[in-house]
């Protein structure tokens, strides 16, 4: 063995490392649970231990003495799917910055229809918006110029009258991208300052960004800290004295058409002679503004119940006469005074309206002839939060717009920095914020010109305070009040502190996995990592000897290597990478399998135990090589085209192959090395091994029409079944919301169906999770809203459906305890996940077929191999369409699955290089021999190999599928289903292929 001594200086220092930076997984490992016995079950202790202990010096090499938080960091990642967190992946909204550089041009009638356009060829293009909107432009109207929408004072340096739509389109892109860039910063920003152990975040392409937040466990937190643009301004305010008389008529006009609509209907015409109705006499008396006194009084209570008012009026009278006082309260409602009256006149409150009332109140203020009645300068915008804890209303601020641009006199972009602190008085959590220079002379500005008089402060178009200036403030200092929570005020100041966003990110794909979730699958990929291992541990032995347990060896190391160059790199563990390493595991017998099984037939050739090693491994290095490339390069495309913990897989399975690689063929070498030259006994067979498949030939070429045959049925069923059954796509490909939630009791999938059919509009999709009386829902219910008001009702509506099952539980509780793991994914992120599927098997296809051409330089083998894939595909697909609803799991066709297919297709080409590279030697040895017979020699005598490394592999993944847990169930089906297929396409379809295909085979 040459350059044994280079190999184990490698060894050695490859260990030493693996070991140094898995030492800081087991002093965290300590150190928690020191936190855990210390706490005794109470989390909050748990929490202020390692808090407490963070900064201290925990773990000591003598140069360096590493802290808690230091150790932390260095440790092995665990992904969100064994520790429970989050998963979001954002997308920057393009198209509301592109509105925004239109400024007041974005009402233009060319631009609006090419936005629409545009959005529409968004649903099937992987194209940017920005270019997008450049084709639609183009297309709604060819001779139009950009720049008579975009050439405004705001982009006067960037876009001039006569610049052309390219050159437009090119600062749009520009901008996007700076946008882009700058809401990636920002968000990093947010994320580092909300105390995440381990946060990761990244761009993605497309103006999409990832974030994973392990250990989270308060989704709605995070949904508001990374959704909040931060629009932060100060406005200016009106009296209520000065807008209730535009009130009062506003009312009046919604009392005269009421009037007019109900004399329509009961003369009977209503859809008839509208022109008629106008001209109907109406009762043009003043509305009666003074009842809404006794309907102040029942805020809180069911607005629609029949209630005397002021006069003995009922509610239902009082909304005829009154529509607009109905559901928006007047600010003085409640005066009894002159002097109150004259209090309430000066304050910038101009009503109140129950918080399921507030729609209905901007429906009538958006309208047309509404708004023509109230000053053109008042803007009318809700405060965040309701008065008081138990009254649900909020309150109709009046914003009073001077400035000719629309905007505010100061806004976020003044703040310099921003802290939670206290109330001087009262001790409530409030936002202490500084200004710049130019925000410090602004503010005392507007401050001195409105004493007396509030001013507004609006974060993202809601109040949240409206103080009343006491006199001028100089110095740039001011302070946002408000019914705040602690946490609550830290969020919005880091908000502040980190800028607002250049334009909107809304969450388009969002995955919770709750921590009891997290912990059922640590335990069940453990237990199936070590059933497996004992597994293969057994059969190496049981089959090999002696030299089984050298491969048993080389396993323990590859082990040990992959966990420390994971730790390394970074790189984080998921259930499906814990799944990656149990495959390698495999692999990595595979290749011991290629070995060993030359070297028994270096043996039987008489050679001496020396040689024969020798020889074995340097014949077996070719079909080693190549197998696990083809398997590197899958593992590569996986890797660009996946996402998520298909990410994680392919980086687990790079990472196994090349520490497989060098476990396998250096690290036993160098053991069978020490034992020959220690003198120790080798054997490479039992008794009943040594001839189990010597002096074999099966008849694979001469059969193979039959094979084709029967390929051919299975596929035409498997069409069959496809275009009349079709497929069940999980929620990453079709897009909407899964959520798997804890019943208390054992229920039929229809009753939860029919329960939540109101509730969402149409019933959704449900399927039972595994045991323990889980069910998993998907729904597409609001999926076109990213909202975080959207997933709240969702989440309600989701609450009202099931409630009925509980014995006692509220929605609070529900949400914590109940939806053990959530996932979202927006239309458009499904239609990439798609496309990205597609391409990967493709280019997968097509990257084998290059590999395999220029291996063996003849397109007869990579075209075989080739087929082989889409044979090994076309099957997998067929019986994951005819036993859909069937097995008693689900069979989604989804990310996971598309990486199964990839493994599988990797399996499968290891075991086709395997047999084209022993046709290939067979082939020099014997050139003037039938080609027919050649092949078939080939194949009979890697029989032993295919057939120990399937049944091997085979075993291991129904120790995954046994153990693993129900979150991979689905996708370790594939793989079994894949090693069959693939097993059986090396053997009776890729080399027979090659044999039709080449023209110089004998007839």
């Amino acid at each position: 063995m040459q350059s044994k001594g280079a190999i184990k200086l490698f060894a050695i220092i490859l260990a030493l490392v693996c070991l140094y930076q898995l030492s800081f997984t087991l002093v965290t490992r300590g150190v928690e649970g020191d936190a855990k016995e210390f706490a005794n079950g109470d989390p909050v202790k748990e929490k202020e231990y390692l808090d407490s202990i963070g900064p201290k010096g925990v773990y000591n090499l003598g140069m360096k003495n590493y802290s808690y938080r230091e150790c932390k960091e260095r440790e092995l990642n665990l992904g969100l799917d064994l520790k429970g967190g989050m998963n979001v992946t954002m997308e920057v909204s393009v198209v509301d910055l592109v509105r925004s550089m239109a400024g007041q041009n974005a009402s233009d009638a060319t631009f609006k229809k090419a936005i629409d356009r545009a959005l529409e060829l968004q649903r099937s293009s992987n194209k940017d918006f920005v270019s997008l909107f450049g084709q639609a432009f183009n297309e709604v109207d060819p001779n139009a110029s950009l720049a008579a929408v975009f050439a405004n004072i705001e982009n006067q340096d960037k876009i001039k009258f006569n610049s052309t739509n390219e050159q437009v389109l090119k600062v749009l892109k520009e901008e996007s991208d700076a946008a882009i860039s700058r809401s990636f910063n920002i968000l990093r920003t947010r994320i580092d300052k909300f105390g995440v152990t381990q946060p990761n975040i990244q761009q993605l392409g497309s103006g999409r960004i990832l974030v994973e937040l392990p250990g989270v466990k308060e989704p709605d937190r995070v949904r508001k800290l990374l959704q909040g643009t931060a629009k932060l301004e100060f406005w200016e305010t009106y009296n209520f004295g000065e807008v209730a008389p535009a009130l009062v008529n506003v009312n009046k006009l919604l009392a005269d058409e009421s009037k007019k609509d109900s004399l329509a209907r009961a003369l009977n015409l209503t859809g008839t002679d509208t022109g008629a109705v106008a001209q109907l006499p109406v009762d043009s008396a003043k509305a009666d503004t003074t009842a809404s006194t006794s309907l102040v009084d029942k805020m809180g209570k069911d607005s629609t119940a029949k209630q005397d008012t002021a006069g003995g009026k009922s509610f239902e009278e009082f909304a005829r006469e009154n529509p607009l006082f109905a559901v928006l309260f007047p600010a003085d409602g409640q005066v009894r005074t002159q002097d109150e009256k004259n209090l309430v006149d000066k304050q910038c409150v101009i009503g109140y309206a129950l918080i399921k009332d507030t729609s209905k109140v901007n429906a009538i203020l958006a309208r047309e002839d509404v708004r023509a009645t109230l000053p053109k300068n008042l803007r009318l915008l809700w405060t965040v939060k309701p008065r008081t804890a138990d009254t649900p209303s909020l309150e109709l601020i009046g914003i009073k717009v001077t400035g000719r641009d629309g905007k505010a006199p100061l806004d976020g972009g003044a703040i310099s920095d921003a802290r939670q602190d206290f109330g001087q008085f009262n001790s409530k959590p409030e936002i202490s914020m500084r200004m710049n220079p130019e925000g410090a002379k602004t503010w005392k500005r507007l401050t001195g010109e409105n004493i007396g008089k509030s001013i507004a402060i609006v974060l993202d178009e809601y109040v949240y305070s409206f103080p009343t200036v006491q006199g001028e403030i100089p110095g740039g200092n001011s302070s946002i009040t408000g019914n705040f929570e602690i946490n609550e005020a830290k969020d919005l100041a880091n908000i502040l502190k980190a800028g607002k966003l250049p334009a909107p990110a809304r969450i388009v794909e969002e995955a919770v996995v709750g921590p009891s979730l997290g912990k059922e699958a640590i335990s069940n990929g453990l237990l199936s990592f070590i059933v497996a291992l004992v597994v293969v541990f057994i059969f190496m032995v049981v089959y090999y000897n002696k030299a089984g347990f050298v491969a048993d060896f080389a396993l323990i190391c590859n082990m040990f290597f992959i966990l420390g160059v994971l730790a390394s790199l970074g790189a984080v563990l998921t259930l499906p990478g814990i799944a990656g390493i149990v495959l390698i595991i495999a692999l990595s017998v595979d290749a011991n399998i290629l070995i060993f099984e030359r070297v028994r037939e270096e043996l039987r050739l008489g050679k001496g135990i020396r040689l024969a090693i020798s020889d074995g491994y340097r014949h077996a290095l070719s079909s080693i090589i190549d197998s696990n490339v083809t398997t590197l390069l899958l593992g590569i495309i996986l890797y660009a085209f996946g996402s998520g913990p298909v990410q994680g897989f392919a980086t687990t399975l790079i990472i196994g192959i090349l520490c497989s690689l060098f476990s396998a063929i250096f690290i036993s070498r160098l053991v069978f090395e020490w034992m020959l030259d220690t003198n120790k006994e080798i054997s490479f067979w039992n008794t009943f091994s040594r001839d189990i498949y010597h002096n074999i030939n099966l008849p694979f070429v001469k059969n193979r029409k039959i094979f084709y045959t029967i390929s051919a049925l299975l596929i035409a069923g498997g069409i069959a079944s496809i275009v009349l059954k079709g497929f069940n796509f999980g929620v990453d490909f079709d897009g909407g919301r899964t959520y798997v939630v804890q019943f208390e009791k054992s229920l039929s999938t229809q009753e939860v169906r029919q329960s939540l059919a109101g509730p969402f509009g149409e019933a959704p999709d449900v399927k039972t999770f595994g045991t323990d009386n889980r069910y998993k829902i998907t729904t597409d219910y609001l999926i076109e809203e990213n909202t975080a008001e959207a997933e709240a009702k969702v989440i309600a509506a989701l609450y009202q459906g099931v409630k009925g099952y509980y014995a006692s539980i509220d929605e609070p509780s529900f949400k914590a305890t109940k939806i053990i793991n959530s996932q979202k994914v927006g239309p458009t992120v499904a239609d990439d996940i798609k496309s990205s599927a597609l391409l990967a098997v493709l280019f997968g296809c097509a990257l084998m077929f290059i590999y395999i051409l220029v291996r063996f330089k003849k397109w007869q083998y990579g075209l075989g191999a080739t087929l082989a894939l889409l044979h090994d595909v076309l099957l997998i697909l067929s019986i994951f369409s005819i036993f859909n609803g069937v097995l008693p799991f689900t069979l989604e066709i989804n990310q996971d699955f598309i990486a199964a297919v990839l493994t599988v297709m990797g399996y499968s080409m290891t075991d086709t290089v395997v047999v084209f590279d022993r046709i290939r030697e067979y082939l020099g040895i014997h050139p003037h021999l039938d080609k027919k017979i050649v092949v078939n020699n080939a194949l009979n005598s890697t029989l032993s190999r295919t057939l120990n490394t399937s049944l091997t592999t085979f075993f291991v993944l129904l120790a995954i599928f046994i153990f693993g847990g129900d979150v991979i169930r689905g996708f370790t089906f594939a793989l079994l289903i894949g090693i069959v297929v693939g097993t059986y396409s090396s053997l009776c379809v890729a080399a027979p292929i090659v044999v039709d295909l080449d023209k110089k085979a004998s007839k």
